[in-house]
């Protein structure tokens, strides 16, 4: 059961990988529509998240989200949840990672993390320069992506 999930995931990442640099998915992304900020999507003065698709995956009530986000320098994404699992990649920059419980983490550029669903973390942009990560978040639909957290 455990390689099955594992087999998923890494289809559902490879999957969302591809459509977010093909020619067509980067163009859906230009829209309105898709670059405008979700309701409870932790929209803070230094982060950023467009949206570059969403479907249906194999697990009922859920749904996958493929987002460009990007961290400001100086900035924090702010605390908060997601209703699913985050699976994301750091494509530039360096980000301390502190998620709670854990032990903070700094993330560099080709390195990737797991937020699993309803665990509050939060990201640190402690550089000049801003960082730009490849989100995949399965959630359940009809929920906020993001909800800020105390």
């Amino acid at each position: 059961m455990i390689l099955i999930r594992r087999a998923s995931f890494s289809s559902l990442l490879c999957s969302s990988a591809f459509m977010l640099f093909s020619q067509n998915a980067l163009a859906q992304a230009a829209t309105p529509q898709a670059a405008a900020p979700q309701p409870g999507a932790a929209q803070t003065g230094g982060l950023s998240r467009t949206m570059v698709g969403k479907a249906d995956v194999s697990v009922p009530g859920r749904e996958a989200v493929v987002a460009k986000v990007e961290v400001a320098p100086g900035s924090r994404a702010g605390r908060h949840t997601h209703p699913g699992d985050e699976i994301s990649y750091i494509s530039e920059g360096e980000v301390d990672l502190l998620i709670d419980g854990q032990p903070p983490r700094t993330l560099k550029a080709g390195e990737t993390f797991v937020v699993p669903a309803g665990v509050i973390h939060d990201a640190h942009n402690a550089s000049n320069g801003t960082v730009k990560l490849i989100g995949v978040y399965v959630v359940e639909k009809g929920k906020p992506l993001a909800t800020p957290a105390p």
